[in-house]
């Protein structure tokens, strides 16, 4: 997460614009945000809002225990819960006494719900702690009695990893169709990777880790089938800030934030991606980083990518709609922290296709879904949570 042009807040990091496809000029009004739009792909998208006073949100959460809260993941180290529209007056969790934000990139960064979290009451938190610089730490908590308030005691660390700078922490937790608990790091931050973890498998920064916490009795196991018989399962990111699984299809899509030029998305259809190397640092998008040839043989290039310029600085992920408006079925969304805008990316047999959707004021920090596939957006500059629609 690197910071470059606008005050941003956690992860941001670098700057960028757009090259992969044509984009359409879009324009802003009200709460709905309109392009020209293109076949397979809606004209414009709606912003509707669900709740604020959020200070610094960094994530979007729903428990998928039929409750139909949303979880609302503050960066200074508070969870709160917006049930109907209406946000709690007391936190479901408080770490800010764990959490540390000498870095802007730094603070509580995810927090992620097991498959089973309605018999198993557990969840799974990532943030920056208080030792050496900042450092990673995944923790797992209880749920107390009370179902909107967690149990500060219940506290496990299961991981806890060496931050070399105060950047570039990734953050992102997920759980795939296997049951397995994915992790994203960064690759540990200042600039260029200068320790070049992104291609070291012997240092659990920049990438994408898989650990099996089914186990109530142990922190966790590496499951069979990771590459490296470790908790490695795929490296080469520089920080990913946001990657997700298509609920439907098992899909997952990848958003890592580019240095200078190239902001990217990443993809792996479901079943894959075992030992995958997305390139960093020895290519920046698909383009060579700092030279002109380098070896691109057995590298993951990404679907969709966008250069630097028009405002833009930081990619953020989001998620495959698969919510109720019927224009946007099956398209991922992802957007910009620094321009606001948003598009849509989509997969036609083999060619990918991705459009402008919307050019907001927000700050995107990140996306979310609900337990119907609606999904949200955050605008870390106001505290405001979005849900997002098409007319």
């Amino acid at each position: 997460m690197d910071r470059r042009s606008r005050t941003s807040p956690v992860f941001l990091m670098s700057l960028a614009v757009f090259a992969v496809v044509v984009l359409s000029s879009c324009s802003r009004e009200g709460n709905s945000a309109t392009g020209k739009g293109a076949p397979g792909f809606p004209a414009s998208l709606t912003f509707t809002p669900v709740a604020k006073g959020f200070t610094d949100p960094t994530a979007i959460v729903s428990a998928r225990d039929g409750s139909n809260r949303l979880f609302v993941v503050e960066q200074g180290g508070r969870v709160k819960i917006v049930r109907d529209g209406v946000v709690s007056a007391t936190p479901f969790l408080d770490i800010s006494g764990l959490v540390t934000r000498t870095g802007s990139e730094q603070g509580l960064l995810d927090l992620e719900f097991p498959p089973d979290f309605a018999r198993r009451r557990v969840f799974f938190v990532n943030y920056t702690d208080k030792t050496g610089i900042g450092n990673t730490s995944i923790d797992r908590f209880s749920v107390s009695a009370d179902p909107d308030r967690a149990d500060p005691a219940s506290r496990t660390q299961l991981l806890h990893i060496t931050q070399p700078y105060r950047n570039h922490n990734g953050g992102e937790l997920a759980f795939g169709p296997d049951g397995f608990l994915y992790i994203g790091t960064g690759d540990g931050g200042k600039g260029g990777d200068p320790h070049r973890n992104g291609q070291r498998r012997d240092t659990l920064l920049g990438k994408i880790l898989r650990i099996d916490v089914s186990s109530g009795t142990k922190s966790y196991a590496i499951p069979k089938g990771n590459p490296f018989r470790n908790e490695i399962w795929g490296y080469g990111l520089r920080n990913p800030w946001r990657f997700s699984f298509d609920r439907t299809t098992g899909d997952l899509y990848i958003a890592d934030v580019g240095q200078d030029e190239v902001e990217e998305v990443d993809f792996q259809p479901a079943g894959a991606g075992a030992g995958a190397n997305y390139g960093w640092n020895r290519m920046e998008g698909s383009s060579c980083f700092k030279k002109e040839k380098c070896d691109k043989s057995g590298l993951v290039l990404p679907v969709a990518e966008y250069r630097h310029g028009r405002g833009d600085c930081s990619v953020t992920g989001g998620y495959v709609y698969r919510g109720t408006a019927a224009s946007l079925k099956g398209i991922y969304l992802y957007g910009d922290f620094c321009s606001g805008r948003i598009w849509g990316l989509r997969r036609d047999g083999s060619t990918w296709r991705t459009q402008l959707l919307a050019d907001t004021k927000f700050s995107i920090s990140t996306f979310g879904e609900d337990e119907a596939g609606e999904v949200y957006v955050a605008d870390y500059g106001s505290g405001t949570v979005y849900r997002v629609g098409a007319p």
